[in-house]
């Protein structure tokens, strides 16, 4: 990061700012960089974008929809919420620059790489990679779903959100495969999933994964099949894989599985 991305003397070292310069339907830079800076920082609804750039919802349609229209930016509705949609910025380079980078401007341009480097680790891993992991394990998900969940079409992957009225919170699923809709059926959960980039999982999140499928059940959902999918960069502890050896309903997901058969 230090010898390329971050150096000013490279090309690349720009190229985040650039690729939004030259879009020819973009007359207010500053307002899209800040749309773009929200969805970095994790606002990924319409009104959390407003609220973080200090803009009624109804002022950034037009921005949202030109990004949209862009490519720069991806809408995707919540696979268990109706009407709720999330935004994600489609180049992981404009995220990184948006995350990291912009915010750092003035001691980048001084020379400063390494040492904005080493202050920027966390960021890096919840802002750029861990987003960034979640849309490759859905991706992942979406090519090879018909051999893990069994039998059955894929309907959509998406992630959603699921709430738990006991508990007062609400889960978020990161990776959830549904059948297709078909009018009058109960829609088929096909599989759950939790994706986590540099974090070793455990029962934990197994559990997060069973509470998500009961309330879905109890919603009406079809979740007798469901597969509970752990994603994780950093690996699974015994505990974990114990329940993965005697249930064949969870499946874990490591490094060589995911890019070992892109």
């Amino acid at each position: 990061m230090v010898r390329t991305v971050l150096d000013r003397r490279t090309s690349i070292f720009r190229e985040g700012r650039y690729l939004l310069a030259e879009e020819p339907d973009i007359r207010d830079p500053a307002l899209y960089h800040s749309v773009l800076s929200a969805v970095a920082a994790g606002n990924n609804t319409w009104g959390g974008i407003a609220g973080h750039i200090g803009y009624r919802s109804s002022d950034i349609a037009h921005p949202l929809n030109v990004l949209k229209d862009c490519g720069l930016l991806v809408r995707e509705k919540d696979a268990f919420r109706s009407g709720r949609t999330r935004y994600r910025i489609a180049e992981p380079l404009i995220t990184f620059y948006q995350a990291i980078m912009r915010p750092e401007w003035s001691d980048l341009g001084l020379g400063l790489a390494e040492e904005v480097w080493r202050r920027s680790q966390q960021r890096f891993l919840s802002k750029v990679m861990g987003p960034h992991f979640e849309t490759l394990c859905r991706e992942y998900a979406l090519r090879h779903g018909r051999e893990h969940f069994g039998e059955g079409g894929i309907g959509e992957v998406a992630a959603g959100t699921v709430a738990d009225p006991v508990a007062r919170t609400q889960i978020d699923v990161d990776v959830a495969v549904l059948g297709p809709a078909y009018p009058g059926e109960p829609r088929t959960v096909r599989s759950l999933g939790e994706a986590e980039w540099d974090k070793l999982m455990g029962v934990r999140h197994l559990e997060r994964l069973r509470r998500a499928r009961d309330l879905l059940s109890a919603k009406g959902y079809e979740t007798s099949g469901t597969v509970l999918a752990c994603y994780s960069g950093a690996g699974f502890d015994d505990d974990l894989r114990a329940e993965a050896a005697r249930d064949p309903a969870v499946l874990l997901v490591d490094l060589p599985a995911l890019y070992g058969r892109a």
